[in-house]
Formats: C-alpha cells, sequence, structure tokens
C-alpha cells in the first residue's frame, strides 16, 4: 500500500481499537468485543510501528545524518506526556473509559492530518551510474514508495535467512528487552528492594525515561561522530554497569545513578537497530518488519518473565537476565556497521 496509506489506516485502526476499549469500559463490558479492540490495538499499532521506522529511515538516507533516534525521543516523550494526562485524569476522578475514548479520538485526528504532512516517498535517484548509490546498493527501487511492492512472499521471508539481520534483530531484543524491563519493573524493585513508597517508585521511573530521552536526543550525533558499532558497545556497557549499580546498589542514591546508566544504555539500540534493517532500501520493508518481530518478543515475553522469577529471586535480582542480553547485544554490535562506499 506504500508507506503514508499505511500508516494512514494503521493509526486509524490502533485509534478505533482505543475508542472501542474506552467505550467497551464505560457502556457495555463484553470479553469477544473487547478481544476485537485490543487486536485491532495492537495490529494497527504495530505496523504502524514498522512504517513509521522505515519512514524515518527514509529521511536518514536522503538528508545524510542520523535521525531515528531523535524520533524514538519523541516516543520517550510521548510516554511522559501519557504518564502525566494519566495521572492528572486520575487526580481529576476522569472515568478510565471517557480518558481512552479522548486518547483515541485525538489519535484518529492525528492520523489524518499528520499524514499530509510527510514528504512523499518517490524513488530517489542518486547521481551515480545504474541508480548505485554511495551506500552500494541501488536506491532507485526505494520501498517507501507510495506505490506498492511487487515483490512476493518468498523474497520477503528470505531475510529470516540473513545473519545479519538475525543478529541485528538480537541487538534490538537485548535492548528492547532492557527498556521493557523498566518500563514494566524498575518501580516497583524500587519499592520492594530500596524501600521506596509508591510515589517514589513513580519518580524513579521518570528519572529512567528521562535518561533514555536524552540519550535519544543527543545520540544522533554521537553517532555521526563515533559510528554505529562503538556507541552500541559503549551503551551496552552503560546499561550493564547501571544494571550492576541497580542491583547491588546499598542505597537509593547508587540506585538512581545505576538508573541513570541504565537508561541511556538501552536508549540506542532500538533506534539504530530499525537503522541498521534499513540500509539496503531494497530489503528494508521485509528486514524492518524482521527486525521489529524478533524486538517485539521481549516486549511479550520479558514482563512475564522478569516477574515470575522475582516470585523466586526477588525483582532486583531477576534483573540479572537483562545484564545478560545487554551484554549479547554489545557483542552482536559489528553486525550494524554501516554500509561501506563503493569504490569508483
Amino acid at each position: 500500500m506504500g508507506a503514508s496509506r499505511t500508516l494512514l489506516i494503521c493509526l486509524s485502526l490502533a485509534s478505533a481499537g482505543m475508542v472501542g476499549i474506552g467505550v467497551l469500559a464505560e457502556v457495555a463490558p463484553s470479553l469477544v468485543i473487547l478481544f476485537v479492540a485490543l487486536m485491532a490495538f495492537g495490529v494497527g499499532y504495530s505496523i504502524c510501528d514498522v512504517a513509521m521506522n522505515l519512514s524515518g529511515a527514509a529521511n536518514e538516507r536522503r538528508i545524510g545524518r542520523t535521525l531515528m533516534p531523535v524520533f524514538h525521543a519523541l516516543f520517550s516523550v510521548g510516554t511522559m506526556i501519557g504518564a502525566g494526562v494519566g495521572a492528572l485524569m486520575e487526580h481529576l476522578s476522569v472515568p478510565i473509559g471517557v480518558h481512552l475514548v479522548g486518547v483515541g479520538v485525538l489519535g484518529l485526528v492525528a492520523a489524518q492530518v499528520s499524514v499530509r504532512f510527510l514528504q512523499p516517498a518517490e524513488h530517489v535517484e542518486e547521481p551515480a551510474a545504474a541508480g548505485a548509490g554511495a551506500t552500494g546498493v541501488d536506491t532507485m527501487a526505494d520501498p517507501l514508495s507510495d506505490t506498492p511492492d511487487p515483490a512476493g512472499w518468498r523474497s520477503r521471508l528470505a531475510v529470516w535467512r540473513d545473519p545479519r539481520i538475525l543478529l541485528i534483530g538480537v541487538i534490538v531484543l537485548g535492548m528492547a528487552f532492557a527498556e521493557g524491563s523498566a518500563n514494566d519493573w524498575l518501580s516497583l524493585s524500587m519499592v520492594d528492594g530500596y524501600g521506596l513508597t509508591n510515589a517514589g517508585g513513580a519518580a524513579m521511573f521518570g528519572v529512567f525515561v528521562t535518561a533514555m530521552t536524552v540519550g535519544r536526543l543527543l545520540g544522533g550525533r554521537v553517532l555521526d561522530r563515533f559510528g554505529r558499532i562503538p556507541v552500541l558497545r559503549g551503551t551496552a556497557v552503560l546499561a550493564v554497569a547501571g544494571l550492576l549499580l541497580v542491583i547491588l546498589g546499598p542505597n537509593i542514591g547508587v540506585a538512581a545513578v545505576g538508573t541513570v546508566l541504565w537508561g541511556l544504555g538501552a536508549s540506542l539500540g532500538f533506534p539504530v537497530g530499525m537503522s541498521a534493517a534499513a540500509d539496503d532500501p531494497r530489503t528494508a520493508t521485509a528486514s524492518v518488519a524482521a527486525v521489529a518481530t524478533i524486538g517485539y518478543f521481549a516486549f511479550l515475553i520479558g514482563p512475564p518473565l522478569i516477574g515470575l522469577l522475582g516470585e523466586q529471586v526477588g525483582l532486583l535480582n531477576a534483573f540479572w537476565v537483562v545484564g545478560v542480553l545487554a551484554v549479547l547485544a554489545g557483542l552482536c554490535a559489528p553486525a550494524a556497521r554501516e554500509p561501506q562506499p563503493v569504490s569508483r
């Protein structure tokens, strides 16, 4: 369907699902209809996520600068705004159904308005012979064109046999696991492990999200200067160091420093993985979808895994699994190496 139509349809689908969830919460609770609404939200959100990352990668190629971390920083900003609005709605005793319907309606409006301002994803021809750009790949057949992709299912599934794509998927998996584990369990771990109040635990999560946002806002410049591999290795080290301070810290001050390092360390793995997966425009759509699928697996298994381990050994000790995956992501960093220019 092309990038623009996909974003319009899928963002609208996700927003409609949110409206449906809100209406059900207030009017007529129904498990079957709720299932349909949640499926609409999940399917629309996930496909929209892939399309947004593809569009971000196209902008990076055309502008020649690292932009993906900034786009993901705005995702983090949205998370903070959403949390703040949710807290305000709770404080004002606004029914949750009304809240969700309002969010869904805003999403529908945003879908109609924002897509109009997207840069048309037309074919881009580099000034090189036969359409070979500086990266050595054919840039004339950009998959972000607003025309259907003629590739068959077999060629799309072929990326799952590409070792590079699978290793990039491991990078995203490890860092998505680090991000998702903090989203779901950091606040409670601070309450259980360090004796903070619920408000204090929530504040510590705010520290984490702020660190992630800062890391993503600054990440583009750092990546352009040092390259993907050193940055991915460095952020993996930061994430592991932060986790060690959170798990083993003698007091909340040390844990707070660890939370900042953890947030900075987890900030760039997902956006860099999306950019790396889209390096070859000919296979970018299938590659980004594959890497996103692997990354979403972390969000699927991460929360219950940490919860189950937390019941047995405590939440802080359960975070050792997150550290192991962060180490694995750092070891796979060479897979995200930038394309080499073609010698002439």
